[in-house]
């Protein structure tokens, strides 16, 4: 804690320099509310502020109900007082007509800057989560049963203009049947509810009715016809609907004001969500319509138009709540009701049931929360449906396909990340939430010129965004974690320009293991520099620079595989077919893994990481 508040002192005092104000009382006043609040006033409260820095900027001026908890002069707050009068006027708190851009990234940088470290929360907040969860399902269930038929009807005939080429290729895919026909299943290396791990899954032998009416075990599990004899088939299980295991609800660690909430699904549905879930990436990235509305392999394009909003001011950032627990299985069936073979792919791949901490097991009115390969797709699917639904009713006219290619590079989903024109942002929102959506009033913005997507921020067309802490500072070698998270950050800052912040991590880096100048691209865990790399020796054999640092060492599970599932394995996930599963190019929403040596002996995620001394290239 000591070496944060040392690490804050540092990251001020360079911002007051750039800004030409002091921040001695803002050391003060964060020494004092740190020492009485705990890490809870930088990782919440000092959040808590930074939104509402974001959102006077979008509105133009500093409300009465903004900056809750910290003493104001005149229309400001005196905390970070310094930076707030070059950005906003000091008796009216109205937005001033040209900002200081280097003051607002020091506003976001100071009190955003620890609100996304991965620590655990209060069992308090994790029930709340829980409470959160249950009260989602509660609401989807009963917006279902009010949903209006004329609003379905209208989404139906949306998602045909929208989607109807993309579907009909994956409905082809499905119809025909099989591997070789272009669905290609994979197991990935994450947890599951059946807790099979790594190369376990290859020998799973339980599926379910409804998965084998649309996708047949032997076709799917087995390498060919000559596999699937009466003794192979012999040993598995096909549960009923009502003996299938439900998924199984978690809690993991994302910040200390709520936990992110995770459901893992059985390793057999999983299995088949993954060949779901590549047939509609592939069909998408085939289209061109579809490609340039949604996207799960690059935030870059939400990126490109939240920078150019922010300086036309044409586009607005909207931020859903909740994204994925919100997408109810009803919106799916109005979205695949003309294509039934992928309407019944969909149902069969997805998990009916949910083992809820606290709550036993539930039935499931969503369609899948975070945890299904098959989330991220449909869900911007399904969000990109009802945004043009609400630009429909913004025209006030049938939505035509004319319509939907003059808006392309105008609207784009990523996530729950969304980029819409503002002429028809009241009527999209007004769509969303019609649809029992929620819209993040926070992080949205459309007003002004501060716009925020998939991760980057920024003002009037100037990058604003922060570097954040994501865990303590390390203060042993052997704290591994905190060393690779804070060689990181100490690369972020440099790259910057944060340059005494930087000197103070590479003494408190420097203490700890040999630190050496690399480049981006180098093993090593070094320091980046403009300036090139260091050279400490030469390779006798191979004749090229080298450097001593630390490497990181992780070795998977020791999970051997053979047989039937070792050819499996090799023949989906190994084959041409699936060359694209690589780890530059793997998709955002795959977690899938990348076949290397030792893979049929050794699978699945390593149960710790470890950094050694090693002689490597600096770059």
């Amino acid at each position: 804690m000591k070496s944060l508040m040392l690490f804050l002192q540092e990251v001020l005092n360079e911002l007051g320099t750039w800004c030409g104000t002091s921040t001695v009382r803002d050391i003060k006043t964060i020494s004092d509310r740190v020492e009485h609040e705990g890490l809870s006033f930088l990782t919440i409260t000092l959040t808590n502020f930074g939104s509402d820095f974001q959102k006077c900027l979008d509105q133009g001026y500093v409300g009465s109900d903004q900056f809750v908890g910290f003493p104001r002069s005149g229309g400001l707050p005196k905390f970070l007082g310094g930076f707030l009068r070059s950005v906003f006027d000091l008796r009216s708190g109205r937005l001033l007509d040209d900002p200081d851009v280097d003051a607002i990234f020091a506003v976001r940088q100071v009190t955003l800057m620890f609100g996304k470290m991965k620590l655990p929360c209060t069992n308090a907040r994790q029930a709340k989560a829980i409470t959160g969860y249950i009260e989602i399902e509660r609401e989807v269930r009963q917006h279902d049963t009010t949903t209006d038929t004329s609003c379905s009807r209208d989404f139906s005939r949306v998602a045909v203009l929208l989607w109807a080429d993309v579907f009909s290729k994956v409905e082809k895919k499905v119809f025909d049947g099989g591997i070789s026909e272009g669905i290609i299943p994979a197991h990935g290396p994450g947890s599951t509810a059946d807790s099979l791990s790594g190369n376990a899954k290859w020998e799973n032998r339980t599926w379910t009715e409804r998965l084998d009416d649309v996708f047949p075990f032997g076709d799917f599990t087995l390498p060919n016809p000559r596999h699937q004899t009466e003794q192979r088939l012999a040993g598995y299980s096909l549960l009923t609907p009502g003996m299938e295991l439900p998924v199984k609800v978690v809690l993991v660690p994302k910040t200390m004001k709520t936990p992110r909430i995770i459901a893992m699904e059985p390793s057999y549905m999983q299995f088949m969500q993954q060949g779901v879930a590549k047939a509609i990436r592939d069909a998408v990235e085939a289209d061109d319509i579809a490609n340039t509305l949604i996207g799960w392999s690059s935030q870059t394009p939400n990126r490109i138009l939240a920078r150019l909003g922010s300086l036309s001011g044409e586009l607005a950032t909207l931020d859903l709540s909740e994204a994925s627990d919100r997408v109810s299985n009803q919106h799916v069936r109005n979205l695949m009701v003309n294509f039934p073979w992928l309407s019944k792919a969909m149902d069969a791949t997805r998990s009916r049931k949910a083992d809820v901490p606290g709550y036993g097991v539930i039935r499931l009115s969503k369609f899948a929360s975070m945890g299904s390969a098959l989330t991220f797709p449909i869900e911007a699917m399904v969000f990109m449906t009802v945004i043009f639904l609400g630009i429909q009713n913004a025209l006030n006219r049938p939505l035509t396909r004319q319509d939907i290619v003059s808006l392309l590079g105008r609207v784009r989903v990523y996530g729950d990340d969304i980029v819409v024109p503002v002429e028809y942002v009241h009527s999209v929102i007004a769509s969303l939430e019609t649809f029992g959506l929620k819209v993040n009033a926070d992080k949205s913005y459309w007003s002004g010129k501060f716009r925020e997507s998939c991760g980057e921020e920024f003002y009037s067309g100037e990058d604003v965004s922060i570097v954040k802490v994501r865990q303590y500072l390390p203060t042993h070698r052997t704290d591994v974690t905190e060393i690779v998270s804070t060689v990181s950050l100490r690369n972020q800052l440099y790259h910057v320009g944060l340059w005494r912040a930087v000197r103070y991590l590479d003494s408190l880096l420097g203490r700890l293991i040999p630190f050496p100048v690399v480049t981006e691209n180098s093993q090593i865990l070094g320091r980046h520099s403009y300036l090139g790399y260091e050279t400490q020796r030469i390779c006798k054999d191979l004749h090229r620079p080298l450097v001593r640092g630390m490497v990181e060492i992780s070795v998977s599970p020791v999970n051997s595989l053979d047989d039937v599932g070792a050819l499996m394995k090799c023949l989906t996930v190994g084959s041409p077919q699936s060359e694209k599963f690589d780890e530059e190019h793997q998709p955002a929403y795959l977690d899938l893994p990348v076949l290397g040596v030792g893979h049929l002996e050794r699978s699945g995620r390593p149960r710790a990481v470890n950094i050694k001394p090693r002689w490597a290239t600096p770059y």
